[in-house]
C-alpha cells in the first residue's frame, strides 16, 4: 500500500469550524484547537492538557483531545461470536486486543461505546425486507424468533444473545459502574442510519469529533457505522487488530484499503506505553 508523502509545509484542511493541522513532522493534529497558522513550520506545537498523540500507520502521528474522542465498539455480541451460535474465530481474537484497549482508553479519558443491535418489537414492524431476508439462514426467521439454548429472541434487547461476548460483557458492565462505557443500540446496520439516531445523538451531545472504530464485521456493520461517520465530518480512525469479518478473502483487506486512503488512520491496539505518558504508541 503506497504512503502519502509528508507535507512540505505546515497544512491546514477543513474550515473555519471543523479543521485539521498537518505537519512535515507527521504530525496530524485533529484537536481544532490552534485556528491561525502556527508559528514555527516544521516543528510540531507542544501537548496541551487533555492531548494524546497517537502514533498510527503510514509514519504518522494523529494528535487528539481525549474528551472529544471515543472508541466505538462494533456488534461484538453473542450473536456473531459465541460458538454456539457462529464460527468466527478472526472475530474472536479481537477480545484480547480490546480487553487491552478498553482500560487504556478510560485511563487517559477516553470514552467507550459499546453499539450494538437491540430491537424492540415495535422496531421489527419497521425492518425492511431485505434487512429480513439477509438476516433469514440456516432455517431460522429472522429478527425476533427464539434461538436454541437460552439464548433468548434473536437479536432483541436484553437477550443473553445480545449481550456482548464472554469477558467483554463484564468489562462493559465495570465501565458502566466507573461512568466512562455506553450501551448504544442501533437497529440497522450502521450505528448512524437514519435521522438523529441514539449514537449520533450522543456524539453531538457529548462534543465527540474522533472516533476510534473496532467490531464486527469489518465490511459490514463496522463499515457502515464508519462510512456514515465520515460523511458527517467526523475523524475516522480503524483499530486493525480489534476488527474482523467473516466474509472471503478481500473483504477485510478493501476496508483497510479504503480507510487508509480516505478517511484518518489506521492502527494496531495491541501495545501502548505506561500510564501517565502523554504521548501513545498503540502498536504492534
Amino acid at each position: 500500500m503506497a504512503s502519502r508523502p509528508p507535507v512540505s509545509s505546515v497544512t491546514k484542511y477543513g474550515n473555519s469550524a471543523s479543521f485539521w493541522w498537518e505537519y512535515p513532522s507527521g504530525l496530524i493534529d485533529l484537536t481544532r484547537t490552534l485556528s491561525v497558522a502556527p508559528n514555527a513550520e516544521h516543528h510540531s506545537p507542544p501537548l496541551l492538557p487533555g492531548q494524546l498523540d497517537v502514533a498510527v500507520d503510514r509514519e504518522r502521528t494523529i494528535r487528539i483531545d481525549a474528551k472529544s474522542s471515543a472508541v466505538v465498539i462494533i456488534d461484538m455480541q453473542n450473536y456473531f461470536l459465541h460458538p454456539d451460535l457462529r464460527d468466527h474465530p478472526t472475530g474472536l481474537e479481537c477480545v484480547e486486543p480490546l480487553m487491552k484497549l478498553v482500560p487504556i482508553a478510560r485511563e487517559r479519558d477516553i470514552k467507550v461505546l459499546w453499539v450494538n443491535w437491540g430491537l424492540t418489537d415495535h422496531e421489527l414492524q419497521t425492518i425492511p425486507p431485505s434487512l429480513v431476508r439477509g438476516f433469514t439462514k440456516a432455517g431460522r426467521g429472522s429478527f425476533g424468533p427464539e434461538l436454541p439454548g437460552a439464548f433468548g429472541r434473536l437479536l432483541m434487547r436484553d437477550a443473553l444473545n445480545s449481550d456482548l461476548y464472554g469477558p467483554l460483557q463484564e468489562e462493559y458492565l465495570k465501565g458502566k459502574e466507573l461512568g466512562t462505557d455506553f450501551w448504544i443500540h442501533k437497529n440497522r446496520m450502521s450505528g448512524l442510519w437514519g435521522y438523529q439516531s441514539a449514537l449520533d445523538l450522543f456524539l453531538a451531545e457529548n462534543g465527540i469529533t474522533t472516533l476510534f472504530f473496532a467490531g464486527v464485521n469489518t465490511d459490514q456493520c463496522v463499515l457502515g457505522t464508519l462510512v456514515d461517520a465520515y460523511y458527517r465530518g467526523y475523524d475516522c480512525i480503524l483499530l486493525k487488530d480489534a476488527t474482523a469479518t467473516t466474509s472471503p478473502e478481500g473483504g477485510y483487506d478493501n476496508v483497510v484499503y479504503n480507510v487508509a486512503n480516505r478517511a484518518t488512520a489506521l492502527l494496531r491496539p495491541l501495545k501502548a506505553y505506561a500510564k501517565g505518558n502523554r504521548h501513545v504508541s498503540i502498536h504492534c
